[in-house]
């Protein structure tokens, strides 16, 4: 008896601990759509060849629960083109692009598992990708530890798609295993903050029924620096092992960017980033004009990968870089000069200007110059909750344009695009 209410004494006293803790529950929405007028965005358009107009829309809703120690995130949605499915159609295209439960250990360390976006940085090498309608994910495994000045997270996913003996991945997704580590300083006597990446990502080099993984090694470093009206930023990877094509990798990419805030309403800044490309030996054309570029060796390669980073923000807003893909195997790297003014109109308006200077990063053509790209853009709150953005870009691409992405330089090439993005907190409560 005696044995039995000690037990109850206990569970009650366990009951009464987590009545006290505070719980809260939130549901935020999200319907985003964007109509695009695509005149020579993502490649260039051939002599003759019609632009392309369309509408895609995301339409996403998200649930996040904490209680205490523990928080719990589940986020679905919905994406795709207006007019893509029949009106009675069930395409069943929803995803889950979030589900994961969050757990603090103590008073600095956490543990987060499930489907989750791994975003780092300035988001080079791992972002979110918010601009593609879809995002990016990972099902992944993070053990995090914060405290004052510092941040150490270890990144662990593995891919696979079922119970299949042997263990071989069909590459739904871009890799089938990754581990990382990531490191964050942030002074607390300075602006400035210093970042360290290593990444060991693995692919699928075997056969079915007989898989086997082999790694490359992504290790870099991502610095801030803003002392009073600058902002300046340089980062640094380097690359080594193999690539998902099985080549021995040796390469790297560097990136540096200074900005100066010259009054309240206007910014200025300039920056290059070079990655570098494929070391090529030579080259012959054929009778119809067509390219072919022989590599200095066949079982290794030069060329930088970033991988799963939100590309749209840094290679031109008409997404011709790493964003796509080259035509027809070439890799010959990227070198970008830019030059961005930004102007805070108002309280609730700001507009961009970018200018970008595209060279190839490899000697292997009759020239590096790619081309040149002018990017405007604006962002306006229209009410709580909804913004309206839209842009307009322009590429002028040369000779070694029409080689290495396809198209005519001399036909137009522009892009315009206008977005509405509703994004509210439709429920919110604590008990």
């Amino acid at each position: 008896m005696k044995k039995m209410m000690m037990t109850l004494g206990i569970l009650m006293s366990a009951m009464s601990t987590v009545a006290q803790e505070e719980n809260q529950f939130t549901i935020d929405a999200q319907l985003r759509t964007r109509g695009e007028y695509n005149n020579g965005a993502g490649y260039p358009r051939s002599e003759g060849q019609s632009p392309a107009t369309f509408i895609n829309e995301r339409a996403r809703i998200s649930m996040d629960y904490q209680r205490g120690a523990m928080e719990l995130k589940v986020s679905a949605q919905h994406t795709g083109f207006w007019g893509q499915d029949g009106m009675n159609t069930a395409n069943g295209r929803m995803t889950m692009n979030e589900a994961w439960a969050k757990l603090n250990i103590g008073e600095n360390w956490y543990v987060q598992i499930g489907r989750q976006q791994l975003v780092y940085d300035d988001e080079r090498i791992l972002g979110s990708s918010d601009w593609n309608v879809n995002g990016n994910w990972h099902d992944a495994l993070r053990l995090g530890y914060e405290k004052g000045a510092n941040k150490l997270d270890m990144i662990l996913a593995l891919n696979q798609n079922g119970v299949r003996r042997g263990d071989y991945y069909e590459h739904v997704m871009p890799y089938k295993a990754m581990q990382g580590l990531w490191y964050h300083y942030q002074s607390p006597k300075a602006p400035l903050g210093i970042s360290l990446l290593a990444l060991n990502t693995g692919y699928e080099q075997g056969e079915p029924k007989h898989g086997k993984t082999k790694y490359m090694q992504t290790l870099g470093t991502d610095i801030t620096y803003k002392p009073n009206a600058w902002d300046l930023h340089g980062a640094f990877y380097y690359q080594m092992g193999y690539n998902a094509a099985d080549l021995k990798v040796s390469t790297c990419m560097a990136s540096v960017k200074a900005g100066y805030q010259v009054d309240s309403k206007w910014k200025v800044s300039l920056g290059i980033d070079y990655l570098e490309g494929e070391d090529y030996v030579g080259g012959s054309t054929d009778r119809m004009g067509n390219v072919t570029l022989y590599k200095n060796y066949d079982d290794r390669t030069r060329t930088f990968n970033p991988l799963y980073g939100s590309h749209h923000l840094f290679y031109g807003f008409m997404d011709y870089f790493y964003a796509n893909t080259f035509v027809n195997g070439f890799e010959p790297g990227l070198g970008d000069l830019q030059l961005g003014v930004d102007y805070q109109a108002s309280k609730k308006t700001k507009m961009l200007l970018n200018y970008h200077y595209f060279t190839t990063a490899s000697d292997c053509l009759d020239e590096r110059e790619l081309g040149h790209e002018i990017d405007l853009q604006f962002t306006t709150t229209l009410m709580k909750d909804v913004t309206l953005m839209g842009g307009y870009s322009v590429m002028k691409g040369s000779k070694s344009m029409d080689i290495v992405k396809g198209g005519n330089r001399g036909s137009w090439q522009d892009w315009a695009w206008i977005s509405l993005n509703i994004n509210p907190r439709v429920f919110f409560v604590k008990w």
